[in-house]
């Protein structure tokens, strides 16, 4: 896996610094949607390793270490932030003060919205975020090696303390990096919207890992068909919970009916937009959620790893949808927008592989280890 991440992250990483010199403007774009998503794996992952420690449930012992070693990407997903730096002129009207100064809405914003508070709220998101995935990391593996059950109560202390704090952070970030694009337009419920994409996205990811950890005879002895199922139905609440926060973004702005906030919507809704909008609501929510409406499906690693690679292109998708309607009026795919998938998310992948290989796959200490062992009929070796 981590010898594949690194071949596709040559590749795409290559074409990208290709596409940045031949068409700048849109590899900043491009580059966006395609960071943006492999770095809601690794944000998703880590609200779902704080959410495991927190619940004091088994489901998610046996793969804590995927959560850990995903949320571990977050040094690499911070340096590759750069690009987005370089092409912040590109990207926001705010950065520029030539357009600020003619446009009092900006000029209203200009306390919040400038590159110096972006650059510095972006350096303030990573620390925190960073922080927390290695703190929790680090304290999770050192139980390994003690069965002190102050390392279970420090490891929640950090958990319920990191859980908001990731929340805001995350919220703030929407704001910053997605929602600002169009400056003149704003949703209060926007960071909810982003924050529940995270984890639909870290679950998708989980299910391809899950599907591959089970060929290995001995991972299998341990994984049950309980957990399996577990995980799907955190993936029918995630996808209800992101298609609630969509609908209601929507009908509180349409039924409001502000000049400042409908042309976001208005936009797409025409030209072709709409086409990707209706996608959405039949491949993000409708088709998944039904799909898992089966048991027999629940229980199928295979049917689950090919609905996380549905869910991780519909992830992509709602980015498109979320970012390409500021600057096109239709919908135009770009080979970019490919290599920036492949270049991040082979960079990604390779970091989790090597990330996962340095730890025991179950921390071998954790108080609810026995009853997630005991779920595949209590085979302990």
């Amino acid at each position: 896996m981590q010898r594949l991440g690194l071949i596709a992250a040559g590749i795409g990483l290559a074409a990208c610094l290709a596409g940045a010199f031949v068409q700048p403007a849109q590899f900043y774009r491009s580059y966006l949607i395609g960071y943006v998503l492999w770095l809601g794996v690794a944000l998703g992952s880590l609200a779902l390793m704080m959410l495991q420690h927190l619940s004091h449930g088994g489901w998610g012992v046996v793969v804590r270490r995927v959560f850990e070693a995903a949320a571990a990407t977050l040094p690499l997903l911070a340096l590759l932030f750069t690009p987005i730096v370089l092409g912040m002129r590109s990207l926001y009207s705010w950065s520029d003060a030539a357009t600020v100064v003619g446009d009092a809405i900006l000029l209203g914003k200009a306390a919040y919205l400038n590159p110096t508070g972006f650059v510095l709220r972006a350096i303030a998101y990573f620390a925190i975020w960073i922080t927390l995935a290695l703190a929790i990391r680090r304290r999770s593996q050192r139980q390994d090696h003690s069965d002190d059950p102050r390392m279970y109560h420090v490891l929640r202390v950090w958990c319920g303390a990191g859980l908001p704090l990731y929340v805001i952070c995350a919220s703030f970030a929407s704001i910053d990096w997605l929602m600002s694009l169009d400056p003149h337009w704003l949703s209060s419920i926007y960071g909810f919207q982003f924050v529940g994409g995270h984890v639909v996205a870290a679950i998708a990811f989980l299910h391809l890992v899950v599907r591959r950890l089970k060929q290995i005879e001995t991972y299998d002895r341990v994984l049950a068909t309980r957990h399996v199922e577990d995980y799907a139905k955190l993936t029918i609440a995630f996808i209800l919970l992101w298609g609630y926060f969509g609908v209601s973004q929507f009908l509180i702005i349409w039924s409001a009916n502000i000049p400042e906030e409908i042309p976001w919507y208005l936009r797409r809704l025409h030209g072709g937009w709409q086409g990707v909008s209706m996608v959405l609501v039949l491949l993000h929510f409708t088709v998944p959620f039904a799909a898992l409406l089966s048991r027999n499906v629940r229980r199928s690693p295979r049917l689950l790893a090919m609905i996380g690679i549905l869910l991780l292109a519909m992830r992509w998708l709602d980015l498109f949808f979320q970012v390409m309607p500021t600057f096109e009026a239709r919908p135009m795919p770009h080979w970019l927008d490919v290599a920036a998938v492949v270049g991040v998310g082979g960079a990604f992948v390779a970091m989790f592989a090597r990330n996962l290989g340095r730890a025991p796959m179950l921390p071998v200490h954790d108080p609810y280890l026995p009853e997630a062992l005991a779920a595949k009929g209590g085979h302990h070796g």
